[in-house]
């Protein structure tokens, strides 16, 4: 409703707003023009019967214009039409029982016109509930009075009113106008409901292509993304894996303290980098839905002292205390779940810890409590850092925020750890706890439930990496830095690869001897290790065909896993990795032909 309207506006366009609906419309002015038509046929009636000295019939005239006059000026002032239609229905079922049982004593042509536009105006105005009410109410009556005057007649003392036909006329005419206007006006009110539904219909037909569309160019966006960010993270990847490789090989040389604090430093900045592009890579597959999580066993003692090692070296650099305590009786325990990416939680907490603390200490606890199930480990990560205020605590767990772009600007990093780490546990049904205090530090905290696995059997696997040295293994490697990478790390278990420059390479030397573990890069030119990997398990010789083989990749296609699998590679190590991960994986696999 307009706010300015004023008590003594009589037009209707100040009544009429856009929030209306299509239909409310027309029923408002079939209430403002119907009045006006109303309202000069009652002026003509009452002057008929006023000079034919009709009384009751003068009154219910003079009272119908006033009330009229009324509802007309307070549409007019307040266009509340529901209201005013009820106030319309029941003054016009008063007047046409009043009519037929006192006034005229008679159902006449006149008072079956009103009936018919009292049952016309109802369910125009007011829907169907309101109309079969409303139609009830007079036609009932109406019927009782037929069929009394049937069977016994009707009388009552009071001597009905005659009306002339001059009355009739007027009253007759008027009906006829009434009736053929609200038709008419709802017909056109529906036609126009009709061509703007089917405008809108056209519309939203226009507007579907369109969303079609621009879906389909979202999907290849999409695909293009995840394509481009798979390639960059192979070509990001590769000269990590030679950096990190190459750092570890020199760490098992025993290198001096001097050079040992250089490599640290080296692989500390390699694995940092290599962290921010797990990040983007991982949000990458949260946000789409295709991250998948695995089952391993793993020892949770030695994952923490490992996330925890190098964070160690970073809060002493910046002078903090570190304290780091895991329940001991964990290191007894094989427990099964998905170790990359607790350790992914774990890491982007602790970093958190020590980014945004100054002085103080940092602790990591870990700790746990068997049951019938398994185990449930409580994990906690707290600081003296800056702290948040309350009312900013859910803006930290939200990538690419205000806050989170002016903290990354400040203190580092690509501000998508939080937001990480709180999707992996929602993924896997587990909620995040947070306590904090401005300039008074945090804690996060959350809880895990593992089952627990068998203890591995001393002879399950060949224990000594010495062992491995009367190996015949295949390297299919097509970057010569990653192939000197290999040797040099295999060198130090005492085994002498031979290399395969691409897929096709690789399949001539499973045909022409004898391997017992087959290393398999997965982008190389020629062929690459899928296929290769689809023909040697289609070699004719069973042995050969059934060779171990582990796929190596730096890539980071989101389904990676299902496609090794499918190819009927046995397992899979994602570059860069960490020595003792694929030395466990070849000793596994070895292990399990002999």
């Amino acid at each position: 409703m307009s706010k300015d309207i004023s008590f003594f506006n009589l037009s209707i366009n100040k009544i009429l707003t856009k929030e209306q609906s299509a239909l409310d419309k027309p029923r408002i002015r079939l209430l403002y023009y119907g009045f006006w038509i109303v309202g000069v046929a009652i002026a003509g009636l009452f002057t008929s019967v006023y000079f034919q000295r009709q009384t009751l019939l003068s009154i219910t005239a003079g009272i119908l214009f006033i009330s009229f006059l009324g509802l007309f000026k307070y549409l007019t002032y307040r266009p509340q039409w529901k209201q005013i239609s009820h106030a319309v229905l029941i003054i016009g079922s008063i007047v046409n029982i009043n009519t037929i049982f006192i006034a005229l004593q008679k159902v006449d042509i006149i008072t079956v016109q009103v009936l018919l536009l009292i049952v016309l105006f109802s369910y125009y105005m007011l829907g169907q509930s309101w109309g079969l009410f409303y139609s009830l109410l007079n036609v009932i009556p109406v019927m009782v009075f037929l069929v009394i005057s049937y069977y016994s007649g009707y009388y009552i003392a009071l001597r009905p009113e005659a009306i002339d036909e001059s009355t009739t006329i007027i009253g007759v005419f008027t009906n006829f106008i009434l009736i053929v206007y609200i038709h008419s006006h709802f017909y056109g009110a529906f036609l126009s409901n009709i061509e703007e539904l089917k405008a809108t219909g056209e519309k939203q037909q226009q507007l579907n292509k369109e969303l079609a569309l621009a879906m389909q160019k979202a999907e290849q966006s999409s695909r293009i993304k995840s394509d481009f960010l798979a390639t960059m993270s192979h070509e990001i990847r590769t000269p990590l894996n030679a950096i990190i490789g190459m750092s570890n090989v020199m760490l098992m040389n025993s290198p001096r303290k001097d050079q040992k604090e250089n490599l640290d430093v080296l692989k500390l900045s390699a694995n940092s980098l290599m962290a921010i592009v797990n990040d983007v890579l991982d949000f990458n597959k949260i946000e789409s839905g295709q991250l998948v999580f695995e089952n391993s066993k793993f020892n949770l003692y030695e994952l923490v002292q490992n996330v925890c090692g190098g964070e160690k070296l970073r809060a002493e650099e910046k002078g903090l205390i570190f304290s780091l305590k895991v329940d001991p009786l964990l290191n007894n325990k094989l427990l099964v779940g998905d170790p990359v990416r607790l350790g992914q939680v774990l890491f982007n907490l602790v970093s958190n810890a020590i980014k945004f603390t100054k002085l103080g200490t940092i602790w990591v606890r870990a700790s746990f409590y068997e049951h019938n199930d398994g185990v449930t480990v409580n994990f906690a990560v707290k600081d003296t850092g800056i702290g948040m205020d309350q009312t900013h605590l859910e803006s930290i767990f939200e990538p690419f925020t205000q806050e989170s772009i002016t903290t990354t600007r400040r203190y580092g990093g690509t501000g998508m750890g939080l937001a990480i780490v709180k999707r992996l546990l929602e993924l896997q049904g587990l909620h995040m706890n947070v306590t904090t205090k401005l300039g008074k530090g945090s804690e996060f905290s959350f809880s895990m439930d593992f089952p627990v696995a068998e203890a591995v059997q001393p002879g399950a696997l060949l224990q000594e990496a010495e062992s491995l040295g009367s190996l015949r293994m295949l390297i299919v490697e097509d970057n010569p830095v990653n192939v000197l990478l290999m040797q040099k790390l295999l060198s130090k278990w005492h085994i002498v690869p031979l290399i395969a420059g691409n897929g096709v390479e690789a399949i001539e030397m499973a045909k022409s001897d004898d391997f017992d573990i087959i290393l398999m890069d997965l982008q190389m030119p020629i062929m690459n290790g899928f296929d290769a990997a689809v023909e040697i398990r289609r070699l004719p010789d069973a042995k050969k065909a059934n060779t171990p083989i582990i796929a190596l990749s730096a890539a980071a296609m989101t389904d990676i896993n299902e496609q090794v699998t499918e190819a009927g590679m046995n397992d899979y190590v994602s570059k860069p990795f960490k020595p003792k991960d694929l030395l466990e994986k070849i000793q596994t696999l070895v292990a399990a032909v002999q």
